[in-house]
């Protein structure tokens, strides 16, 4: 099982000092963060992608390609690549070269984004979210998957004898989670290509995210791709510890309470009990999340939202040290005696490349009549 972070990338003001911090002290306090993550034996780091204040990343390849030149075993994600409102075309490019950059280390997850104003400033209608998420998609395989493309669809030009460039490292295209809170028929697309799904679970309670990955588990063996339990799934979650649960409460308190997500709204108890928020000691942490097995079954990456909400760099950092020392050891061991042994584990590139090649050297079974 994989574990690791995902940041949104917002630039918050600290509401305990009301210090700002400027674009760029955020966005290399992201790359000290990206690096702190593999330095205490996490596994994934996903970043999100927006266009809008108060959010900085407009460009998450770009990010990513230099946290790859930084790091050497970390996996390099998104937390979401916005499906429909960035041209396919250059989806196929940019995460391929990035794949290239990063060695194989490069997945990406799949969104619709929570920002309405986006669609128009990138020539589209949001009303049409769910059918460019469907289209969009669909001719992201085509160029990843065949050399040359013809293709004509409704919310782009056509494409006559097309090549995206580079092709795929080792000619396998990065893995794709599908990532959606609300929506079903990003669920059932998932389902459909064999991809994972991705929930988001930190807006809503544990009883929707499991409705909805049933869905996504169903669906994926109506489609012939394994077992329900051989589904790949991903979980996001947001923690803040510290090593007395009282103490956590106090020092998060403002943070929760001027969240450019949910800040304003319900209270942190109220919000902690809704939801999978943890906001206390490591072991509460470990039991909680444990807890989410109950709920999905066995799954395949647990992301925690650990840096928003003006938090301090050296917060942050003493957050993953925590992560990384006391929780993740345990998740770890608890997770993988807990699995059977039929379900997979996560995708990465070079189980992607050894899969490819062992269907390719499967024999060929033909079908022979014999007369009765």
């Amino acid at each position: 099982m994989q574990f690791g972070i995902f940041t949104v990338s917002d630039i918050t003001p600290d509401p305990t000092t009301g210090t700002p911090v400027s674009e760029a002290q955020r966005i290399q306090d992201v790359l000290t963060i990206a690096k702190h993550a593999e330095e205490v034996g996490l596994d994934v780091f996903a970043l999100g992608e927006h266009h809008n204040p108060p959010f900085f990343s407009s460009s998450p390849t770009t990010t990513l390609a230099y946290i790859a030149a930084q790091t050497s075993t970390l996996q390099l994600s998104t937390s979401t690549t916005l499906i429909t409102t960035n041209d396919p075309v250059k989806i196929a490019e940019d995460y391929a070269m990035l794949q290239h950059l990063a060695g194989g280390r490069v997945d990406l997850m799949m969104g619709r984004g929570n920002t309405g104003p986006v669609y128009p400033w990138f020539g589209q209608d949001i009303r049409n979210g769910i059918p460019l998420a469907i289209e969009n998609y669909a001719l992201l395989r085509r160029l990843w998957t065949e050399d040359v493309v013809t293709w004509e669809g409704k919310f782009r030009s056509p494409l006559q004898s097309f090549t995206s460039t580079p092709r795929p490292l080792d000619g396998v295209a990065p893995f794709v989670w599908h990532g959606s809170i609300r929506s079903p028929e990003i669920a059932e697309q998932a389902a459909y290509y064999g991809d994972g799904f991705f929930h988001n679970n930190i807006f809503w309670p544990m009883s929707h995210t499991a409705r909805m990955v049933q869905l996504y588990r169903q669906r994926f063996a109506h489609y012939g791709h394994g077992g329900a339990d051989q589904a790949i799934v991903g979980l996001g979650g947001q923690v803040f510890m510290r090593k007395n649960s009282q103490d956590a409460v106090k020092e998060f308190r403002p943070y929760f309470d001027n969240a450019p997500v949910y800040g304003h709204g319900p209270s942190l108890e109220d919000f902690s009990r809704e939801t999978p928020l943890t906001v206390g000691s490591p072991q509460q942490v470990i039991e909680r999340t444990l807890g989410f097995r109950d709920a999905v079954g066995d799954y395949q990456r647990q992301l925690f939202l650990m840096d928003h909400a003006g938090l301090p760099l050296k917060t942050v950092l003493e957050q993953l040290d925590l992560l990384g020392e006391e929780v993740v050891p345990v998740l770890r061991r608890e997770f993988a005696a807990l699995k059977p042994a039929g379900v997979p584990d996560a995708p990465t590139h070079a189980s992607l490349v050894a899969a490819r090649d062992a269907a390719a050297a499967a024999p060929v079974v033909e079908n022979v009549e014999v007369a009765s």
